[in-house]
This record gives structure tokens, sequence and C-alpha cells, in this order.
């Protein structure tokens, strides 16, 4: 990073050289003005108001308004014979506590950077006594031709100053207050409370500036010559008397259901989760649009498949039919036998009951008429 500034800390009679660099950058996005007519560029010329010439930067000096309107010159001669110890020092000039710096103060922030090999053991030195005191020093130095108000702090192993405005720069929050007497009810600040507690912590490094990203998309879609239709303007209210609690209850709830979509599972299912609807079982036939997939099974079937849940459930149906007709043939199978043990009985019953009526008549079995062969040989 590019120094832009030179100098010493002064931490009692000891000399730490540092460098001065830029702790912060600025993101936003510029424009340009144009002339409305061509699209020509406007552009800012200094021209003097007494002869109306344009003036070149090394004809331009300083000069002080006086209360009538004189002009009083001052030169950079004039202001480097004043005496200003602080013109190349960061001087020390007290530690206190963090809390004893108003926020108000704050102004730009540095990094202070150990100026060569010498300055790194001094450096240390000042930047662990600043840890172990859990305090911040205050320092006056000078920078871009006036005397300022700066506090070093220590952030991971640098020392960073942040330049503060002077105790009476701060104005005062005359009647920034709300007129008259207002009063809070216990139920409203209960509710405030499940606000801050709903809505909790956040990473700072998660926070991104969504105008500036809007702005470049914007800029992107018009140089590639596409037509950007405007977003609908949100509902913020335009001010009006609004009911506190129930804009406070909203607040709650909609931040709850914020948090419990972004958890996707936590929680038990209250406002904000989604519903959960249990898989129908289908038959293969009424899948719908689900897409068919066809799988050979190791067995050399053939099975349809429809969807990853449905294919289990109809691949079994189908089984089941099966199981069904062998079922059958079998039972079909087991009535065919019964019937022709009954009548293997029944011929065995019957040779017998000849057989003993032929014993009770004297052992003679009796033989084939006539006839019989009769019609045989016919």
């Amino acid at each position: 990073m590019r120094s832009i500034w030179n100098g010493a800390i002064s931490f009692g009679l000891v000399s730490i050289p540092v460098k001065l660099v830029n702790a912060t950058e600025n993101h936003s996005i510029s424009f340009r003005q144009i002339h409305l007519a061509d699209g020509g560029r406007i552009r800012y010329r200094k021209v003097c108001e007494l002869d109306e010439e344009e003036v070149s930067g090394g004809e331009i000096g300083k000069a002080y308004e006086d209360a009538d309107g004189t002009m009083i010159p001052i030169t950079d001669e004039d202001l480097a014979q004043l005496p200003l110890p602080t013109a190349k020092t960061i001087e020390i000039v007290a530690f206190v506590p963090a809390d004893r710096i108003d926020p108000l103060q704050m102004d730009a922030a540095y990094y202070l950077s150990a100026n060569g090999v010498p300055a790194a053991k001094p450096y240390t030195l000042l930047r662990e006594a600043l840890k172990r005191s859990d305090r911040v020093a205050v320092a006056k130095y000078a920078l871009r031709g006036r005397e300022r108000l700066g506090m070093l702090r220590v952030v991971d192993d640098v020392i960073a100053m942040h330049g503060l405005l002077w105790p009476d720069e701060i104005r005062a929050p005359e009647d920034a207050a709300p007129d008259g007497d207002v009063t809070v009810r216990d139920a409203e600040l209960d509710l405030a409370d499940a606000l801050m507690d709903t809505l909790g912590e956040v990473d700072m490094d998660s926070l991104h500036d969504d105008y500036r990203e809007a702005v470049e998309e914007l800029v992107a879609a018009k140089a590639a010559g596409e037509i950007v239709l405007p977003d609908e303007p949100e509902d913020t209210g335009d001010g009006k008397v609004i009911d506190l609690i129930a804009a406070l209850e909203n607040s709650v709830r909609a931040a709850r259901k914020s948090r419990n979509v972004e958890g996707a599972g936590d929680g038990d299912g209250g406002s904000g989760m989604a519903d959960v609807h249990p898989i129908k079982k289908t038959s293969s036939k009424t899948t719908g649009t689900a897409k068919k997939t066809t799988h050979r099974t190791p067995t050399g079937k053939t099975v349809t498949r429809s969807g990853s849940s449905t294919a289990k459930k109809s691949a079994p149906k189908s089984t089941g039919a099966k199981k069904s007709t062998s079922t059958t043939k079998n039972s079909t199978g087991s009535a065919g036998s019964r019937t022709t043990a009954k009548k293997t009985a029944k011929k065995t019953a019957t040779k017998t009951a000849t057989k003993k009526r032929a014993a009770s008549s004297g052992g003679t079995t009796p033989k084939k008429t006539a006839p019989s062969r009769k019609r045989t040989s016919a």
C-alpha cells in the first residue's frame, strides 16, 4: 500500500519511524456529468472572476476570506514558519480506556507501518504495551496542513490510528429528541426485546452493499443494450401512524420466519417451516408425468420404473401379481391330485369287495360273458 505520510511516533523519549497508509477504501460508483442533448462530457474549469480567463494550477494560491469579503493571501511559506511540533510526529499525549472515546469523534482510519528495520523493536514494544494495558493511546499529528487528534489501538499485529474530531467539533444533539413526553409500556418493551433476541447477532463480514451491486448490474445491462424494467417499490408505510404493538408482533413473526428459512430444518415446524407431506403409493399406471426408466434385473426381467420412490413401490406389486398366479396354479394342481386319489381309492375298494364275494361263493371267479367277447370281435 502506498504511504500518504512519513514521520515518527513519539513515545516519551522513544522515537518510532512509521509510514501512514489508508486503512479504508471507497467502493462507491462514481458518475460523470454529461450534456443530455448530445451526451458530451461536462467539465469544471477554474476561471478568474475578474478577467474571466481560465487559470492553470500553478497560478492558483490560498487566501482567507474575511467577514467583509476581503481576501487575505496566505502562502505556503507563511504556514511553514508556524510552530507545529507535530508536523512530522505522532505525539502520544495520554493512554485512556477505549470506552472513554466517544464514537461520534471517529473519523478516518489508518495503518501505521514500521519504517525500516531499526523501527521494528520499538514498534513491537508499543504494540505489546497497548495490548497488555487494554487501553488506547491519544495522540496529536499533522496532516494536510492542519493539526489533528488521533487514537492508536492494536488491530491483529498492526498499530492502527483513527483520526478523531476535536471535542469542540462535536455538535450538541439539540432539538433532535422527540417533542413532548412519550410513555412506553412494558408490553411494548417486551416485544422490542423479543424482536432484538430474534434478530440476534450478525457476522459483520457477511454484510455488503446491495445498492452498489444493483447499480453495477444496471450499468452492465445498459452497456449490453438490454431493456431494464424498474422493480416494484416496497411498501414502507409512507410515514403513516401505525399500531406499534401490531407492528412489533408482525416484525417478530417475520424475523422468526426468516431465521427458520435460513436454518432450513431447525425448530419444531412452527411458523416459517415448510410443510412435509408423505409420498403417496401409486401403481406404475398412475405415475403421471414422472420420468420412466427401464432397468434389467439380475434375473433377466425388465422392470419399468417411474421416479425414484414410485419404482420401488410398483415393482413389488407386479411381483405380487405373479405370486398370486403361481399360487392359483398350485392350488389347481393340488385339487386335481386330490380328485385322482379319490378315484384310485374307490377302485381299490371295489376290487376288494369283489374278491370277498368270490371267496364266499366257493372260491371261483365268474368268467366274462359271451356278449362281451362278441362286442370285442365285432
